[in-house]
């Protein structure tokens, strides 16, 4: 089987759309798996996927790249604490933000834990979402090893967090302002208004024609005002074309 035949199979059994990821780094990762199982052809390793869930699982999470951790790079989440959120609020008391491609539930949840200090009484909205359905009942569950959380002060870590053996577990409260759901960026329709979008470390895995689609998408689907927050490996070059101010490294704004 070629490999276009399995990409499109992987579509039309599981409904991952891989056809805007950049190719070469995606049969890398693939064919590590297959490496792994001794298998050389794209047809047997398909129909183990369609047989073995496990096998499936690793797929999903090598394919999907679920890497994340608390308030990752802080010196850049430090802009979005101090400065990008107050102006947001300063606009409006309730904000609806989406954090996009959330992996395993931190990111979200670290911007959950900046508006309960910034704002602890208004009742925003922060959407979470994800193709990896697996990784979404991680998040949802908010438990997390202690590596995740090295960004985390001592102070949050006592006040937002309760140790359960070697993992820590977010308090219910905080847990309870994120709403997971599964959504495709390449094939699913987007929610509009936001006042922040955060998607990060995540378009370097796409074509740029693919890049380009998803910063367009996500423009219609910010506010007024709203703000694109994108990750330390990123660059958007053509910002201005897709219609966004630049109003800080990795931070774009719709106008």
């Amino acid at each position: 089987m070629e490999f276009n035949e399995f990409k499109s199979k992987i579509y039309k059994q599981f409904g991952l759309n891989l056809d805007g990821y950049k190719e070469k780094q995606l049969k890398r990762r693939i064919d590590s798996l297959m490496q792994t199982l001794q298998l050389n052809d794209y047809g047997l390793y398909f129909q183990t996927l369609v047989k073995d869930a496990e096998q499936l699982n690793r797929f999903f999470d090598k394919v999907t790249i679920n890497v994340s951790e608390f308030f990752r790079n802080p010196e850049i989440f430090a802009v979005l604490e101090q400065q990008v959120l107050p102006a947001l609020l300063r606009k409006k008391p309730r904000l609806k933000i989406w954090s996009a491609a959330c992996s395993n539930g931190c990111e979200p949840y670290s911007v959950a834990i900046i508006l309960d200090e910034l704002a602890p009484t208004g009742l925003h909205k922060i959407d979470a979402t994800d193709i990896d359905r697996k990784i979404l009942e991680v998040a949802r569950e908010g438990k997390y090893d202690s590596r995740l959380l090295k960004n985390v002060s001592p102070e949050r870590l006592g006040k937002y967090f309760q140790k359960e053996g070697e993992q820590y577990r977010l308090i219910d409260r905080v847990k309870r302002k994120v709403a997971f759901k599964y959504h495709d960026l390449l094939v699913d329709k987007y929610d509009t208004d936001y006042d922040l979008i955060i998607c990060r470390n995540v378009t370097i895995y796409f074509t740029a024609e693919m890049q380009e689609k998803l910063y367009v998408n996500f423009y219609h689907a910010l506010g007024p005002g709203g703000v694109l927050f994108i990750g330390a490996t990123e660059n958007m070059l053509k910002y201005r074309e897709f219609g966004y101010e630049k109003i800080s490294p990795w931070f774009y704004q719709k106008p």
